[in-house]
């Protein structure tokens, strides 16, 4: 037995010595299955470095994700340089959801691995470290070696403040995506003059002072400030309808419980191009609110009100009647809505399906709000 497979190691390492690299990739690229990957880097020293240099996606410590390598570098014995040289195509980078993560763990990370990385591996994009202890001076050692980031989840990062966003801003001028919800520290100040590349933006129980800088590049499609219970700033929210968010797409104010009619009616007019509005919890729209909606919104498709507890069967009619391209509504049954002016919708806009339904999450399917590489859209 021993023998026989001393002559299929000699055998294998023969015919690795055999074929160039650029074969051995060729091979296995055709493997469709991780567990053919996974078999195939198991096989021998030759073809886990081709399996590694392959991958795109790297989880480190804490949980894994099945599409991932998930590699324990905060061990302290871990070689964190001789671990990540390997990756040469890393497109993805993970150690979220690992609260012991501070930069006294990241150390090692970042003055070997991201460093080695960000000039060896060009192709680095998304880095995750959600619900990590790193604070300013680790995002800004992070960012100065990975200027190419194009999606960054800082959410829960409770140490980082509006000076870690301000790093984030003058190195990564590429950056599209950015979660920091729940980055109650960060007041709004670090997003002056930042990026209009920035396209996508998770701010859930965020505290701002002002959007007026958050809004400042002018390049958001997606915003979500779930959960924001304070007014924020002279303005209050209806800073978005100003005009710095007029290519907004997709917007969540989802529990903003202070939001009324004036600001529907700016934010309706200056967001000429929203597709899906949740405005669910938001008791203080009235009438001239909805018939705002339905005057400017002429793009919407989606809306959701559940628990708008002014929406009467007026302000449905004129969303009927105004929002043309409107397909999907989500609401409850507990609205001051009649059984005849439901009725009297559903005659007149057919085309309109209510669900009484309540989604939690709206995100679009390419913004990068967790660690998925395959979610960003833009090249």
């Amino acid at each position: 037995m021993d023998l026989h497979y001393k002559k299929t190691q000699s055998c294998i390492s023969t015919t690795t010595h055999l074929l160039p690299d650029d074969v051995l990739y060729l091979i296995f690229e055709k493997l469709d299955s991780k567990l053919d990957q996974d078999s195939f880097g198991l096989t021998c020293h030759a073809f886990l470095n081709i399996q590694n240099s392959s991958r795109k996606c790297l989880k480190l410590g804490c949980s894994v994700l099945p599409e991932c390598c998930c590699l324990d570098v905060f061990h302290p014995r871990a070689n964190v340089k001789r671990l990540l040289n390997g990756f040469m195509q890393l497109e993805s980078l993970s150690s979220g959801n690992c609260p012991l993560v501070s930069d006294s763990c990241l150390t090692p990370l970042l003055k070997y691995g991201l460093a080695s990385i960000a000039s060896g591996c060009h192709l680095l994009s998304i880095i995750s470290l959600s619900k990590c202890s790193i604070t300013n001076s680790g995002l800004k050692i992070l960012t100065q070696s990975c200027k190419s980031l194009r999606g960054v989840n800082l959410s829960c990062c409770k140490n980082i403040t509006d000076n870690g966003i301000r790093s984030l801003n003058q190195n990564c001028r590429q950056l599209i995506s950015l979660n920091i919800s729940g980055c109650d520290r960060v007041n709004g100040e670090g997003f002056k003059d930042f990026s209009e590349t920035l396209a996508c933006l998770e701010a859930n129980n965020c505290v701002f002072d002002s959007l007026g800088d958050i809004l400042s590049g002018g390049g958001l499609e997606y915003l979500n400030l779930n959960g924001v219970h304070k007014c924020i700033g002279e303005n209050g929210l209806a800073d978005i309808g100003l005009g710095f968010a007029s290519y907004l797409i997709i917007l969540d104010l989802g529990w903003c419980t202070f939001v009324d009619n004036d600001t529907i009616i700016k934010i309706s007019k200056g967001c000429p191009l929203l597709k899906e509005w949740n405005l669910s919890y938001c008791a203080n729209i009235g009438t001239s609110g909805w018939e705002a909606i339905g005057l400017y919104c002429k793009n919407l498709k989606i809306l959701h009100v559940n628990y708008c507890g002014k929406l009467c069967d007026r302000g449905l009619l004129a969303l009927g009647n105004g929002c043309k391209r409107l397909s999907v509504i989500y609401m409850c049954r507990y609205l001051k809505i009649a059984e005849v002016g439901l009725h009297v919708f559903k005659i007149k806009r057919e085309d309109v399906e209510i669900r009484y339904e309540q989604i939690w999450d709206i995100r679009p399917s390419w913004a990068f709000t967790s660690f998925n590489y395959k979610y960003l859209k833009r090249n």
